[in-house]
């Protein structure tokens, strides 16, 4: 095998039900055959993948024809259609009689696909079906990197059935009423189908994988999430909500051996519980169901830090940033993170900020109770990681963890205006405004409970208040607002980034502050459009194309309309949500990780970021906030 470049996700189709995902073609067909060729395209179950590639061919005699396929359309998340013509087999006249619809439906650790042929025609139809399946078992990381090639597994064959495997994780394949064969690395499923006049005739095929290693599981609840268009709103915006809750139901995973549930972070590279991302998820989705907020806050406190270990970055109290089966790296990156790492600095403080709001929603007080533990552990984190001039920073003491460890974890993500780097430790502004808002609302939850403690929280969140004040406001030609970070310096960079838009509603910021923030953040050089760009287009480093130097993220977007919300300046964010609207649109209401940050006044569709995630938990979360929003009254 050979590393190569990360495979394109924007022109793929997925049907999924966490943990089990399948990635295709628009026509359906899961390639490309040849090994010199990256893709994303296969069944994967946790982070293994176990086809990497299907053919469909039919034919009279012998199956040498492709069929023709025509349209594709989708259910759910998890069940999609895709609609062929099989022109070879029909008549002369110029409407075509014979179509072929491929099914694929998945669960968890599960695909079956159903081939159906629908014949008008007069006389009957015989016909050879096949469909050419490679296995594979190449891990999610090198498929990511590019690696191409074919990873070697073992099969034995039983009639109709094939079992397939590689270590401890296999495959079994199953296709009624065909005669399956081995052809070099393909298995071939054969059916010879009969169609009586003017009738239908279906086959199917099925995988059965199984993965022991996997440390997530799926889940069999079922949700009832529906909700109703409301007049006189945007039906774009129900669209798009409606898509959301749908990939929000597939992307649900658990731990293994506990029902709590909770949302992977996204497809392909993150079905897996993420603490910022799934801890985001919940909170923008806290409307709909607090119940998955309660459950993602206990799924995540189980993990909570113990001990202090460099290694994997675990501290007393700390909430883990990631969780995986064996090591992740990341090739030509310099990156490997074990298999829990807490290289995070802001889910801890983000999981206070839930559990109290939770509370507000209506979690039970038993519940919130029995994670009171769990919250003075993380407050007390939350202050003892304090720096010396008293705000939570960062720095990767391994040499090849995450160099970044706020929701822009690229490393290149915090740039000073001239586009050079900062160097570390790093204290991230948003992160200032998680930790006050978490110890004020903390302070006010023990008050509820009648439990003691509140005002040393209170006391410590004022004084943090006033030291962001005097250090973190810089003022440049765009303006006056908070920088990005202090550097390992104190010094502040002054790029102007989303970042500043965190801190809306946490309550760091005065009215007045809020504002002028707000103003800022939806001026021409933030806001595209198609929502806001993670970094001002005067910014030295800008491209709209960079990760999170001037992408739009859908989620980045929603937060900083919610805090625009909650500081009484609906007006600033309907500009931003009425730019995520016309972004839905161009996605056909499946919103992506990020996209590109070209304004609306230049391109009429946005274009995509290649290799962003969808569904993406935290951007489908988005919709929520936003349906908010634009409903909202005043």
């Amino acid at each position: 095998m050979t590393a190569g470049l990360q495979p394109f996700l924007s022109d793929a189709v997925v049907v999924l039900r966490a943990p089990t995902q399948v990635w295709s073609r628009e026509d359906g067909e899961i390639g490309p055959h040849s090994l010199d060729t990256a893709s994303i395209d296969g069944v994967f179950h946790g982070d293994t993948r176990f086809i990497r590639a299907t053919r469909v061919r039919y034919g009279t005699d012998a199956a040498t024809h492709a069929p023709e396929w025509i349209s594709r359309s989708a259910a759910s998340a998890s069940d999609a259609r895709f609609e062929a013509l099989l022109r070879r087999l029909d008549d002369r006249t110029p409407d075509p009689k014979i179509r072929l619809t491929r099914r694929r439906v998945v669960a968890d650790g599960r695909m079956r696909e159903e081939f159906t042929l629908v014949s008008h025609l007069e006389e009957a139809v015989e016909l050879v079906l096949e469909v050419a399946v490679t296995p594979d078992a190449t891990p999610m990381q090198d498929v990511k990197s590019g690696t191409v090639g074919a990873a070697p597994v073992e099969r034995t064959f039983s009639g109709d059935a094939v079992e397939v495997s590689s270590g401890d994780a296999s495959m079994r394949l199953q296709a009624p009423g065909a005669e399956v064969t081995a052809a070099g690395d393909d298995l071939i499923l054969t059916w010879r189908v009969t169609c009586s006049s003017r009738s239908t005739a279906t086959v199917s095929w099925h995988v059965d994988l199984d993965d022991p290693s996997l440390v997530v599981r799926g889940t069999t609840r079922q949700v009832d999430w529906a909700l109703e268009p409301v007049d006189g709103v945007d039906p774009r915006l129900f669209r798009w909500l409606r898509q959301a809750l749908d990939d929000l139901d597939a992307l649900r995973l658990t731990l293994p051996g506990n029902p709590d549930e909770f949302f992977a972070a996204g497809a392909p590279w993150f079905f897996t519980l993420f603490g910022r991302d799934s801890l985001w998820a919940a909170r923008l989705f806290l409307s709909v169901d607090p119940g998955m907020a309660a459950s993602t806050l206990r799924a995540l406190g189980r993990l909570q830090g113990s001990t202090a270990d460099p290694a994997t970055a675990e501290e007393p109290g700390k909430i883990v940033h990631e969780l995986r089966a064996g090591t992740l790296t990341m090739p030509g990156e310099g990156i490997s993170l074990p298999p829990l790492y807490y290289g995070t600095v802001d889910a801890t403080p983000l999981w206070i900020t839930l559990l109290t709001e939770a509370h507000e929603a209506g979690m039970p007080e038993a519940e919130v109770r029995d994670l009171l533990p769990t919250m003075h552990d993380a407050l007390d984190w939350v202050i003892a990681s304090a720096n010396a001039d008293g705000f939570l920073d960062y720095v990767d003491e391994t040499g090849h963890g995450l160099s970044n460890q706020g929701w822009k974890d690229s490393g290149d993500s915090i740039q000073w205006r001239d586009g050079s780097l900062a160097d570390g430790p790093i204290a991230l502004s948003e992160v200032q405004g998680y930790a006050y808002e978490a110890a004020v609302r903390a302070a006010d939850l023990l008050d509820a409970l009648e439990e003691g403690g509140a005002e040393r929280l209170r006391s410590w969140a004022a004084d943090l208040r006033t030291r962001f004040r005097e250090r973190f406001w810089v003022e440049t030609s765009e303006g006056r607002y908070p920088a990005i970070a202090l550097d390992r310096d104190g010094r502040a960079v002054d790029t102007l980034t989303s970042n500043a838009g965190h801190l809306l509603g946490t309550g760091i910021l005065d009215p007045d502050e809020e504002r002028d923030v707000a103003d800022l953040l939806v001026g021409p050089s933030m806001a595209s459009g198609f929502g806001l760009r993670t970094m001002s287009t005067d910014a030295g480093g800008y491209w709209p194309l960079s990760y999170h130097g001037g992408s739009v993220w859908a989620h980045d977007t929603a937060i900083v309309a919610r805090g625009m919300a909650r500081a009484g300046l609906t007006d600033h964010a309907r500009v931003l949500v009425d730019g995520m609207l016309a972004a839905a649109e161009a996605f056909a209401y499946r919103m992506p990780e990020l996209h590109a940050g070209d304004a609306a006044s230049d391109v009429t569709v946005p274009a995509p970021y290649p290799a962003a995630c969808r569904p993406q938990a935290w951007s489908a979360a988005a919709a929520v906030v936003c349906h908010e929003i634009a409903t909202r009254t005043g």
